[in-house]
């Protein structure tokens, strides 16, 4: 494999790891939060996260992503145990866990932008990537919404 393929690889890899903890992220949120529609809407998200990766994974299937198992990383780890501890002691879970969101979103955002940078990265998984990137920031905008609604 030459290295600019492995460097796209390595690329797209850190958005699926991203994305993973995206899904777990979101899924422990819905359970943390109190109220109904934040849960709905942290679930949806959970949901779009999994779109996300299905839909990484298929534009580069010659590329490998890793298996279909959502695992997440060691520091996703850390900070879901952080949103937990913050949701303990938190007097508004729901709006720690919209906070928690938007740190995340704005994470991933640098993420997909450092991946659109890469100049060896196909024009169509640019597309894709560009994509995915706006409609997290789409959704990191709704979340910031949410949370001054709080």
């Amino acid at each position: 494999m030459n290295n600019d393929v492995k460097k796209i690889e390595d690329r797209l890899k850190d958005l699926v790891t991203k994305n993973e903890d995206a899904v777990i992220g979101f899924e422990k949120a819905a359970e943390n939060a109190n109220a109904a529609g934040i849960q709905s809407y942290f679930s949806k998200k959970a949901e779009e996260r999994k779109i996300f990766l299905k839909t990484l994974r298929n534009a580069a299937q010659d590329l490998d992503l890793g298996d279909k198992e959502i695992d997440g990383s060691t520091a996703g780890a850390a900070h879901r145990a952080w949103m937990d501890v913050k949701a303990f002691f938190s007097g508004d879970n729901d709006e720690a866990m919209l906070e928690e969101a938007v740190r995340g979103d704005k994470s991933a955002i640098d993420e997909y932008n450092d991946v659109l940078a890469e100049t060896h990265v196909p024009h169509r998984l640019k597309e894709i990537i560009r994509e995915q990137r706006d409609a997290i920031r789409n959704d990191m905008e709704t979340s910031e919404i949410l949370e001054d609604h709080r």
